[in-house]
């Protein structure tokens, strides 16, 4: 398991609460939801506007407070995955979250992560952590042997795969952690996916923007 948050680009203080809650529980975002929307009084939650940056920060304090535990981990079928991943940047710079899906190799979704990145952070930046946290939390829950990466970002492509230097500033020790994890996959290779093909991991990327677009609190 994973013993440190992933970092992160700047956060309100409310939103980076919310990823520390993701942290806790591994970054399943479907957790994280559920924990803070039991934790916020009466019928308000995670999204819900009538629940106050004061409500929702006091309710953030508590879980974090009390502890967290990761869920489950499945079993999978066997050593080969395949990994989505997807970042969303609002604005390029602006609000932005990755997200990333692990599956098997029969095509069972293992676990649903995603993320904050930055209060104002571009896509390329995004993407990157995309990769980074599913690779974090692969090798942290599993021991691939194989393992295809599903990715729309050709600049991370060019850079990963395809040994050109990283063309957005910042990006480098995303990249480097990136290039690490991977180097303790046996076997590994990407797919390119075309703005038309489905990737799970969008949606996931846009909660993570939509906590990243949270006000101070």
């Amino acid at each position: 398991m994973t013993d440190e948050p992933l970092p992160a680009e700047r956060l309100s203080p409310l939103a980076a609460l919310v990823d520390e809650v993701l942290a806790g529980v591994g970054y399943e975002v479907a957790a994280a939801t559920d924990a803070v929307d039991d934790a916020v009084p009466g019928y308000g939650g995670l999204f819900d506007p009538e629940t106050t940056p004061a409500e929702l920060r006091s309710a953030l304090e508590e879980l974090l407070a009390s502890g967290l535990a990761r869920p489950p981990v499945p079993e999978p079928s066997g050593d080969a995955f395949v990994l989505y991943v997807d970042g969303s940047s609002r604005g390029n710079p602006g609000p932005a979250g990755a997200g990333a899906v692990i599956a098997d190799a029969s095509g069972d979704q293992l676990a649903r992560l995603g993320r904050p990145v930055g209060s104002r952070a571009g896509n390329n930046t995004a993407e990157y952590v995309a990769l980074q946290l599913g690779l974090s939390e692969l090798l942290a829950r599993y021991e691939p042997r194989s393992l295809e990466v599903r990715i729309d970002s050709m600049t991370v492509v060019r850079d990963v795969w395809g040994g050109e230097d990283p063309t957005e500033p910042g990006v480098e020790t995303y990249s480097e952690a990136v290039s690490a994890a991977l180097s303790r996959v046996p076997e590994h290779r990407y797919t390119h996916l075309a703005d038309s093909d489905p990737n799970p991991a969008d949606a996931l990327a846009t909660v993570g923007a939509d906590i990243a677009a949270f006000g101070p609190g």
